[in-house]
C-alpha cells in the first residue's frame, strides 16, 4: 500500500485525484470468485448428515444424490407443515359434512401438484447451481426430488384419510388422480421452465376435472368416486412424465433459467 494512501485511507476526495491510490484500490477489490465458490460449495457439504439424509443415501446409493433431495425446497419442514395443515383441515371439514363432500381427496392432488412444480429448478431451489457441478444428471436429480415430494404428499393423504373414516374407502380411488395432477405441474414446469407454470396448469386440470364431473351430477365428490375415469387418468399421467422426460433430455436446459 502507498504512503498516501496510508495517509488519507478514508479520503474520497484524495483518491478520486490519485491514480496510485484509484488503482491500489481496485487491486484489493479484485475478487476471485473460483475461491468463494470453492468456500460455497465447501460449507454446504461440510453441512452435518442427518438421519433423514442419511437414510436417503443408504436407499439411493449416493451421498450426492441423497443431499439433492435432502434440499427440495417443497420439502422442508414449513412446506410440510403447511401440507399437513391443510389436510388437517380438510379432514375436519369433512368429518363436519359427514363425508358427503371428501375434501381430504380434493386437495391431495393439489398439493402433490404444487409441490411437485416447486421441487426444482433456478429462482426456487437455493442449491440448484451447487447441483449443477454434480456428477449426477439434472434429470436422475430432478425425478428423485418428484418422487420424494410425491412419496411424502401421499402418505399425508392416506394419513388424513384413515383418520377422516367416512373417505376411508375412497384412499385409492384418489391416488390415481393425485399422480396425474402432480405429473401435470412436472411437465408443465419443465417445458416452460417455470415453477409458477407448473403450479397453475396442476390446478387449473384439477379443476376442471372436477367441475366437468360434478356438472351433472352437482355432486363435487363424484369426480372422485366415478371409477370409469382412472383409465383416463392413467393414459395422462404417462403423456405428462413422457413429456417431462423429453424436456429435461440432452442439454435442452443447459444455460435456460427457470422463471
Amino acid at each position: 500500500m502507498t504512503l498516501e494512501r496510508q495517509m488519507h485511507p478514508d479520503d474520497p476526495a484524495h483518491i478520486a485525484g490519485c491514480a496510485v491510490c484509484r488503482e491500489a484500490m481496485a487491486a484489493t477489490l479484485e475478487i476471485d470468485m473460483g475461491r468463494v465458490w470453492d468456500g460455497v460449495a465447501g460449507e454446504v457439504m461440510a453441512t452435518p448428515v442427518g438421519r433423514v439424509e442419511r437414510f436417503a443415501g443408504w436407499l439411493l446409493r449416493s451421498p450426492g444424490l441423497a443431499r439433492a433431495v435432502v434440499a427440495t425446497p417443497s420439502l422442508v419442514l414449513s412446506w410440510l407443515l403447511a401440507s399437513a395443515a391443510v389436510l388437517a383441515v380438510g379432514v375436519v371439514v369433512t368429518a363436519a359434512s359427514g363425508g358427503e363432500t371428501p375434501w381430504v381427496a380434493l386437495l391431495a392432488p393439489v398439493l402433490a401438484g404444487a409441490g411437485v412444480a416447486y421441487a426444482y429448478g433456478p429462482g426456487i431451489d437455493p442449491s440448484f447451481e451447487l447441483s449443477q457441478t454434480m456428477a449426477v444428471p439434472d434429470r436422475l436429480v430432478l425425478l428423485a426430488r418428484v418422487l420424494a415430494v410425491f412419496g411424502v404428499n401421499a402418505v399425508f393423504g392416506v394419513v388424513a384419510s384413515l383418520v377422516a373414516a367416512p373417505v376411508v374407502g375412497l384412499t385409492l380411488g384418489w391416488l390415481l388422480p393425485m399422480t396425474t395432477v402432480a405429473a401435470i405441474g412436472l411437465a408443465a414446469a419443465t417445458l416452460a421452465r417455470s415453477a409458477n407454470v407448473g403450479v397453475a396448469a396442476g390446478l387449473a386440470g384439477w379443476g376442471l376435472i372436477v367441475l366437468a364431473n360434478a356438472a351433472d351430477s352437482r355432486d363435487i365428490a363424484a369426480a372422485v368416486e366415478r371409477g370409469w375415469l382412472m383409465p383416463f387418468y392413467l393414459m395422462g399421467t404417462v403423456v405428462c412424465i413422457g413429456l417431462a422426460l423429453h424436456a429435461t433430455s440432452g442439454d435442452r436446459n443447459r444455460g435456460l433459467g427457470w422463471q
